[in-house]
């Protein structure tokens, strides 16, 4: 039996409002708290005195988002919250690894075909989609359905190319409805169509193989495995080959994503102002849903079709960048890392207790010996976890220490912004950045590199790292650095 929103007077006499006596936890080290701004460290207290909310974690990446801050983990028992997952559902990382040495990218000209290639395949930026670009897939509505209720299923993968063993390497190749059925997403799905809830679904749909703007982005790494023996052997299991060429993404769910997203906050803050519900802090971005009731079970749903199309989206793009090597630089071979989310709800256990964990701009770290991974490759190591620094400072390759279970076994998913995007346009200079990039011997598909994504605008990556590891959370597997990276200097859709 379902129950709907109701008052908070009502609400509190059933619903339990959480322990609002544990302390927000932060870590990092002195250097990174102090980059966390008045506004961020308000975000993570409205947060943490939300109904029902038991833990709150800030990550060492941490800065002001919608209603709760990028990079935190927020866990309850009894309610969702779509502020700590956000507008791009599922923006998630993936890691490509190419049997290809070093020196096959060392030659600019190879580069810039191997740029070309990739955005003959993979178009990038707001609204773009496979009619962009001449070799992408072709993508109709009922495969774009298909993605969206199935995920990355035998069926959707074989459809559209992908290899079907790469679902066992990613976090989570697919989603079920509030209720575990595919029929759950289904029927949501026809109900949101019916109601024109998807304006021009068919263009939607086409952003299946694509990236977006803002921090967006593919790039061409060569992989460095630390010089330890059990960074080696965790390397090994992960399918890392040092001193090879790699392939790192950072996308989400498009347009599809953020649509769902949208409806959602509407929907609900109609809710919250019908009943005359406070919001937490007075903020209408920190909009719940009690667990049970119709508006969370239809929050799930979305949130699962917004996820399913950014599983198959990752997926997709990593076969159409394998092709684009294949087509420069024939025979070359290449299996899918990982493939792991920062922006979703799941449903696990903390402190003994099942609740929903939401990571908003924070990554999940399952140490070996974790439960969960007990019918995966990473049973014995714990998962990989994919972190984007920046292409100059470079990206890393961890994994869990037992120490994660303080975090929710979370950690940041990057470096995380110490520039906003406006501040980036009025204080950094263009020529100085482009000219950067050109002495690190990294190139781009930018004419000019975005200034809103200058390596300035994002905190210290080794610092962070340095708060991680610190803090027992994590230890660095590998460190990838950049050949090349393909961005859109259009506005940011993240």
């Amino acid at each position: 039996m379902t129950t709907s929103m109701i008052p908070t007077g009502e609400a509190t006499a059933i619903l339990p409002a959480g322990d609002h006596h544990s302390p927000v936890k932060v870590f990092g080290t002195e250097a990174i708290r102090n980059t966390f701004d008045d506004l961020c460290l308000q975000q993570a207290i409205n947060s943490r005195c939300a109904p029902g909310v038991t833990e709150l974690v800030l990550n060492p990446d941490a800065h002001c988002g919608y209603g709760a801050p990028i990079g935190c983990v927020l866990a309850s028992p009894t309610h969702v919250y779509p502020g700590p997952v956000g507008f791009d559902i599922k923006c998630s990382m993936s890691l490509l690894q190419t049997d290809l040495p070093a020196d096959a990218v060392q030659d600019k000209s190879t580069r810039r075909a191997l740029i070309d290639a990739v955005c003959r395949r993979i178009p990038t930026g707001m609204g773009k989609g496979s009619r962009d670009v001449p070799k992408a897939r072709r993508i109709d509505e009922k495969i774009g359905s298909a993605a969206m209720t199935d995920g990355g299923s035998p069926d959707v993968l074989s459809r559209l190319g992908i290899p079907i063993d790469w679902a066992d390497r990613c976090e989570d190749a697919y989603h079920r409805g509030h209720d575990e059925t595919i029929d759950a997403l289904k029927s949501r799905l026809y109900e949101l169509r019916q109601r024109r809830g998807f304006k021009k679904f068919r263009d939607k749909v086409q952003q299946l193989g694509s990236y977006g703007g803002g921090n967006h982005f593919g790039e061409c790494e060569v992989v460095q495995i630390v010089d330890d023996e059990g960074a080696k052997a965790t390397a090994k299991v992960f399918g890392l080959i040092d001193g090879h060429v790699a392939f790192l993404s950072h996308c989400g769910s498009r347009g599809i994503g953020h649509r769902l997203a949208s409806h959602q906050f509407q929907t609900l803050e109609q809710k919250f102002d019908h009943w005359g519900i406070p919001y937490p802090g007075s903020d209408k971005q920190l909009v719940y849903a009690p667990l049970g009731s119709v508006e969370a079970d239809r929050y799930l749903d979305d949130m699962a079709l917004g996820a399913n199309f950014a599983t198959v989206n990752h997926l997709l793009i990593n076969a159409l960048v394998l092709e684009a090597f294949q087509e420069v630089i024939p025979g070359t071979r290449g299996h899918l890392v990982y493939f792991i989310s920062h922006n979703i709800a799941r449903q696990e256990t903390v402190n003994q207790q099942t609740c929903w964990v939401h990571r908003k701009g924070a990554t999940r770290a399952f140490p070996g010996g974790h439960p969960a991974l007990s019918r995966t490759p990473f049973a014995q190591t714990g998962h990989p976890i994919l972190l984007p620094g920046n292409p100059q400072a470079g990206s890393s390759v961890m994994v869990a220490a037992a120490g994660a279970k303080d975090s929710c076994y979370s950690v940041n998913h990057g470096a995380g912004r110490v520039l906003g995007r406006r501040r980036a346009f009025r204080e950094l200079n263009q020529e100085s950045i482009d000219q950067s990039f050109t002495d690190a011997d990294i190139l781009t598909n930018c004419r000019r590199y975005p200034r809103d994504e200058a390596p300035a605008v994002y905190k210290d990556f080794n610092e962070v790292l340095r708060s991680v590891s610190k803090a027992g959370l994590a230890t660095e597997v590998a460190r990838l650095r950049a050949k090349f990276v393909i961005k859109d200097a259009a506005d940011a859709d993240d």
